[in-house]
């Protein structure tokens, strides 16, 4: 599989983000490619924190909430998808499938050997990692859920329909202004870190192949996985929840949570951040602490 690399000055000095990359290129049916990921935090850790970004984002998403997570004693782990960050960039748009992304998690988590998972996540970050604590139930204890969705074959609304016609006229998305745009409590560098592991339209397959993904229809790859994780989510899930809501989001906003609430066993009521947009992790410090302080690991 042909695949891009890209090189690492281009993740020197960006603002907020000092972790030392980890990386896994040995995962079964993934011919070498190499998977990046953050790993903070004592290795025998009692919890770990599984924080999956979505689109066009990667692990940079996190640095607001990784700080405080590890104030809790916990270890962190960030990675970043295929085609996404510091991660390989397959060449072609058709790489990319949502058991393509799903089965590389399932893989890696298993390969990392993650036990008592606290799953923070959002974007695509939940459209898959919702459908993977129901294949290892034995892992997951715990989850902190913003801005998405389980996705069985409905469009989410208007506001995705006018983001997926968007994205199709953007081969080569201009992610810094999309950011500042979306977050304009963003810095320009804080902007353009998003932006860094792209150097040219080529690294952005990934980035372009989300936004298609995503099953509005009820014939696309992941629907049946995606109906069984809403039976998980209703009926077997055990664990604590705590949901955080991006009031501005135009896409994943408010009705689409508070459905996704609905199906979440035992979830209590979201708390709700007024100025947040979909990328509600650039105010994840208060998030961050609000849930630890739910949940008893932070006085």
């Amino acid at each position: 599989m042909e695949s891009l690399r890209t090189p690492d000055e281009r993740f020197s000095n960006l603002p907020g983000y000092d972790f030392e990359p980890h990386y896994i290129n040995t995962l079964e049916g993934y011919d070498g490619l190499r998977i990046h990921y953050i790993d903070e935090g004592p290795k025998d850790a009692d919890r770990v924190f599984l924080c999956l970004h979505g689109q066009p984002t990667w692990s940079y998403l996190y640095r607001r909430m990784i700080p405080v997570f590890l104030e809790s004693g916990a270890r962190v782990i960030a990675p970043d998808w295929l085609g996404f960050g510091r991660s390989d960039k397959p060449v072609s748009d058709g790489a990319y499938s949502f058991n393509f992304h799903r089965n590389m998690m399932l893989a890696f988590i298993e390969a990392l050997d993650l036990r008592r998972i606290t799953l923070v996540c959002q974007d695509w970050g939940g459209l898959l990692g919702l459908t993977i604590p129901m294949e290892m139930p034995g892992r997951f204890e715990r989850l902190l859920v913003m801005n998405t969705a389980i996705a069985t074959g409905t469009s989410p609304g208007e506001g995705f329909d006018n983001w997926k016609a968007f994205n199709r006229r953007q081969p080569d998305l201009p992610i810094a202004a999309l950011m500042k745009r979306s977050t304009p409590n963003l810095t320009d560098a804080e902007a353009a870190a998003y932006e860094a592991p792209y150097p040219d339209h080529r690294y952005k397959a990934g980035v372009r192949r989300f936004p298609e993904l995503v099953m509005v229809t009820p014939d696309m790859e992941g629907v049946d996985i995606s109906k069984r994780a809403v039976e998980f989510w209703s009926k077997e899930w055990t664990g604590e929840s705590f949901m955080a809501i991006g009031m501005q989001d135009p896409v994943l906003g408010p009705p689409v949570m508070r459905d996704l609430q609905k199906i979440i066993r035992g979830c209590p009521d979201p708390m709700e951040v007024p100025e947040g947009g979909h990328f509600v992790q650039e105010h994840g410090e208060q998030i961050a602490r609000a849930a630890l302080k739910n949940w008893g690991d932070l006085a």
